[in-house]
This record gives structure tokens, sequence and C-alpha cells, in this order.
């Protein structure tokens, strides 16, 4: 049992990198699910979950707020 644990989290190892660094889970999830099974089309899921740009989200602050104060903290990003 340990051993198709340990299968399956290698195989879906891009769609962990890919949510943990915060892409769309959808997309690399279908990709993985139907290119995985061969050793090129997982290389290159990881290749794409490592290497490309995650998505940033900014969030508006309040300028003078309790949080943060200063014209440089008016914008976050989590």
């Amino acid at each position: 049992m340990i051993t198709f644990t340990l299968l399956c989290v290698l195989y879906f190892l891009p769609t962990i990198v890919a949510v943990r660094r915060g892409h769309g889970v959808v997309g690399v999830l279908l990709l993985n699910l139907i290119f995985g099974w061969t050793g090129i089309g997982w290389a290159a899921m990881m290749l794409w979950a490592v290497f490309s740009m995650p998505r940033r989200v900014y969030i508006p602050v309040a300028y003078g707020s309790a949080y943060r104060c200063g014209p440089a903290a008016q914008w976050e990003r989590f």
C-alpha cells in the first residue's frame, strides 16, 4: 500500500509543485492525467510547474492603515 501511495505522489508531483507555487490547478491536473504516463509528458509538466512564473495577486491596502504606513506600502503582495 505504501508503494502505491508513493507512486501516486510521484506521478502527481508536477501537479503538487504547480499548486504549491500558485498555478491554476485544473489545467495542470488534466494535462498530468492525460500525458503524465509518458515520460516526456511527465518531464514537460514538471518543467512547466517549476520554471513558469506563478500567478501573483495584489491586494490594495488602505493608505495609513494600522497594518502598514507609508506610500510604498499601499500594495501588498500575497
